[in-house]
């Protein structure tokens, strides 16, 4: 009886489809309750069939192509309704015309009133043109997310967007605005005249795998994941085919760069170790509290670190020190707004960038309104439930780090306690990034920082120091795209230096500083947090040029 259902089904809606471009009511009911039948047999079965639309479906649980369309006609006061199920989708982003980050941005805004529920981003890659070479160079990118459009009616809602979005036919991968292709639909391998999932020549784009990967973790995560992987021409399945174009190799080689997007430019993090300045503006700092709170004086120490090497200037009023009591919201913005407006103004910070150290939502907003570039969460939203939302709608970069607790309660016995430190960080990490990316912060505006010297133990910030490397592979279990990130380190000054080195003042501790960054440099640290630049400074210098002859080497 099942095969015969089974073709009976098929052949008929082959048959009904190709009949009417419309399918009156009669038709649509008849189909409807073809499929009804079809699935309560089939339901509790795993199968591989062709579809009545000549979608080729792979291990499918539910009726394909016909049970993942919304079928209704409101032509007379008959309505039939086919409810479609829910498919995990990969779309692929380009653009090398006009904003390329503001194409981006809309159109993710597009997806999501289209139906396209976005899960996961990769990072973005700035990309060399093919095919036609005179052109500007594209900026290419990848998500992941659910939706219950059919296949087709994916494809129109995302030629629709690109439309919207300004694009005309013209040259074959010439320019274009916005481009939007389906990489994967659900278990479903599909050929029609309109649409090829997976498309033939996916394995062969450097800048089309680097974004999927990102999509994905080591370990895989679900049946569609590891279907999608068995769709790869070559055994070892989408990673094997990426590491055949030459794989992580490639960044920064073969016209291709991964970035972060801040404001209207495209930073590449991986050409150097950037150096974070640190200003507080605070009287209970540990280490220089009450230095820096009027603004002259803060205007004239981000003229020294601007001249001694800093790249970033990180501006902080609201002390997170241990134990340190937490102010208002006004009173961290009296003390912040002046300055950062100063700053902001300072010939000096041409082609600098400003980051402001709060876990203040509302101080978040009123300084991404006045001019700051990074946001730096010590807290990774967990102390301000609207955090994320502030940084999603403000579309600045996001450094989330890793603490328990709050200042008061951080270095607790509760909050020290760890089975593996670099695991757990790792882990913890990933999930506050994870409710970040979900709440519409882009994995490819997050930084992170694993937090030494929050909820650590001395013996804690020594193996994240000298294990970043576990810190990124214990996150691409998870997500790729998440390991990718630049790591910020922030040793500078702190408590475990005075204790290994007999240092009980704060400011005799720069010469362990040093030797601290530097080992957090060569195990793959970007960022680098520190109160003393010149000697920082020329340290990620050294660190920045045997990497550079260690890959020359290589």
């Amino acid at each position: 009886m099942a095969p015969l259902l089974s073709q009976y089904l098929i052949h008929t809606g082959r048959f009904l489809l190709r009949r009417f471009s419309e399918p009156p009511p009669a038709v649509i009911a008849a189909v409807a309750a073809s499929r009804v039948c079809f699935h309560r047999y089939y339901s509790s079965k795993s199968l591989s069939l062709v579809s009545p639309l000549g979608l080729h479906c792979s291990s499918l649980s539910s009726p394909p192509a016909l049970c993942n369309s919304a079928f209704s006609s409101s032509a007379t006061s008959t309505t039939v309704e086919v409810q479609s199920t829910e498919h995990e989708v990969v779309i692929a982003l380009g653009s090398n015309i006009g904003n390329r980050m503001n194409n981006f941005r809309e159109a993710l805004r597009l997806m999501k009133r289209g139906g396209i529920c976005v899960t996961r981003h990769s990072c973005l890659y700035e990309t060399a043109p093919v095919h036609v070479t005179d052109q500007p160079r594209f900026l290419n990118a990848a998500v992941r997310g659910v939706t219950k459009l059919g296949p087709h009616e994916l494809l129109s809602v995302l030629k629709t967007i690109e439309k919207d979005m300004g694009r005309e036919d013209g040259i074959r991968y010439g320019p274009r605005p916005l481009d939007l292709d389906i990489l994967f639909y659900g278990k479903m391998r599909i050929s029609s005249d309109k649409l090829i999932i997976p498309h033939e020549r996916l394995w062969e784009r450097s800048f089309v795998l680097a974004p999927l990967v990102d999509l994905l973790g080591s370990a895989v995560d679900n049946d569609t994941v590891a279907h999608w992987h068995s769709l790869a021409i070559h055994p070892g399945g989408i990673f094997q085919a990426w590491e055949r174009l030459g794989g992580e190799s490639l960044i920064g080689q073969d016209g291709i760069q991964r970035v972060l997007p801040i404001g209207d430019k495209l930073w590449d993090f991986s050409n150097k170790t950037h150096v974070m300045g640190i200003l507080n503006l605070t009287p209970d700092s540990f280490s220089d509290g009450g230095q820096f709170q009027s603004i002259e004086s803060s205007v004239s120490r981000v003229r020294s670190m601007i001249s001694d090497g800093a790249d970033i200037i990180d501006i902080g009023a609201q002390s997170t020190r241990p134990m340190a009591s937490r102010i208002s919201s006004q009173e961290e913005l009296d003390r912040l707004l002046p300055v950062l407006e100063a700053v902001r103004g300072m010939p000096e910070m041409e082609e600098k960038l400003i980051s402001v150290d709060t876990f203040n939502s509302e101080v978040a907003s009123e300084a991404i309104s006045n001019g700051a570039d990074i946001l730096n969460d010590v807290s990774a939203g967990t102390l301000d439930p609207n955090m994320h939302k502030v940084v999603a709608e403000s579309g600045v970069p996001y450094m989330a780090m890793h603490m328990r607790g709050d200042p008061c309660t951080m270095q607790n016995k509760e909050n020290l306690q760890y089975d593996d430190i670099c695991k757990d960080v790792a882990s913890e990490l990933y999930l506050r990034v994870r409710d970040a990316e979900l709440s519409g912060i882009p994995a490819w505006r997050v930084m992170i920082d694993p937090g030494i010297g929050f909820s650590k133990s001395v013996d804690h910030n020594l193996d994240i120091i000298m294990e970043l490397p576990k810190i990124r592979e214990e996150m691409a279990k998870r997500s790729i795209a998440v390991s990718h990130a630049p790591i910020l380190i922030g040793p500078s000054r702190k408590r475990f230096l005075g204790d290994i080195c007999g240092r009980p003042e704060a400011t005799d501790r720069d010469a362990a500083t040093v030797a601290s960054v530097t080992a957090g440099i060569l195990g793959g640290a970007n960022i680098i947090r520190v109160h003393d630049v010149r000697h920082n400074a020329d340290a990620a210098k050294l660190c920045d040029a045997m990497l550079r002859r260690r890959r020359s080497k290589g």
